[in-house]
């Protein structure tokens, strides 16, 4: 079973008119279901405007890679002789 990133959800006949499916959502993103299965997300302009983008810091960047060597180093050896 798919798990869906959103509450809101729309079947592809509702996204005939995506107006309405926008109104009913709130301006929040919507999972849209064909046959009871995952098709994809309608994300309005809105939500997508509501998100800052940054980018990571060099310090940030160096602390996640520290933090993630034992978990990928068996995957870093493996690759080595490769």
């Amino acid at each position: 079973m798919t798990k869906l990133l959103t509450t809101h959800i729309a079947t592809m006949t509702e996204m005939r008119e995506p107006h309405k499916v926008l109104e009913r959502s709130g301006g929040k993103p919507v999972a849209v279901l064909k046959n009871s299965a995952l098709v994809g997300y309608f994300v309005p302009a809105e939500a997508v405007q509501e998100t800052e983008s940054r980018v990571a810091t060099r310090e940030e960047v160096l602390d996640h890679l520290k933090n993630s060597r034992e978990r990928v180093q068996p995957i870093l050896d493996y690759l080595k002789d490769k």
